[in-house]
């Protein structure tokens, strides 16, 4: 099959609101977001509190933060196959081969982002903001959510970078899910298997899911960083 019969044949699939294709995009949107959620508030809460607390440590906990951007899926997807599986210390919650253990995994892939892009957001903060917030008896609980407003674009820019890491990734969700149709193919692992048995059409049609969401995230990141044009052409 050509590659423009096989194009043909993928937008014929995503417009035919073919079932097969559809059930893993939802698999995928699904794990990926419920994952982002549970993974949210954990990490904004360890990324502000290391940025701002003195502790033993803290200089490890922030290179562990930013050394763990770089950590391989497939990495994480192995160590998460020997915890769950039935010698491992998690085995009795039966979350390999299902999309419990997706999720799992999807957290602990996005945590790293989550922290890191907080951290710095707090890091770079005005730090009057929080020392007037006191003056004004406002309690460690108002101090943070004070904070975290100011950086919020900031925060909200970690979220959807964080989206894109666990949507995108394929080592995790083949290793842990197993790639079971219907239940825990996600996008990326319905890519790997179709293209290595030479149907390019559901393959290309995923791809073109995949660039699509890119394209809203980064549109997203645009909206958040607001006014994008040169100073001098805002006449300042």
């Amino acid at each position: 099959m050509s590659l423009i019969d096989a194009t043909r044949d993928a937008f014929g699939l995503l417009f035919s609101g073919d079932p097969v294709l559809w059930k893993i995009i939802w698999i995928s949107l699904k794990t990926s977001l419920v994952g982002l959620l549970v993974a949210t508030p954990v990490a904004v809460l360890i990324g502000y509190l290391i940025a701002t607390r003195e502790f033993v440590g803290r200089r490890i906990a922030i290179w562990i933060a930013q050394a763990t951007l770089s950590l391989p899926t497939v990495l994480v997807g192995l160590l998460l196959y020997l915890m769950l599986s039935r010698q491992g210390p998690m085995g009795a919650m039966q979350w390999l081969f299902t999309q419990s253990g997706i999720i799992f995994g999807q957290v602990l892939i996005v945590l790293p982002v989550l922290v890191a892009f907080t951290l710095s957001a707090v890091q770079a903060a005005d730090p009057r903001l929080a020392e007037t917030a006191v003056v004004h008896g406002a309690s460690p609980w108002r101090v943070m959510l004070t904070v975290l407003h100011e950086v919020r674009f900031g925060v909200m820019a970690a979220v959807i970078n964080g989206f894109g890491r666990v949507i995108s990734e394929v080592g995790c969700a083949m290793m842990v899910g197993g790639n079971i149709a219907g239940e825990t193919r996600t996008i990326t692992t319905a890519i790997a298997l179709e293209t290595s048995k030479g149907e390019f059409a559901q393959g290309i049609a995923l791809g073109i899911v995949l660039i699509a969401i890119a394209l809203l995230i980064n549109a997203a990141m645009l909206l958040l960083q607001g006014d994008t044009r040169p100073a001098r052409n805002r006449g300042v």
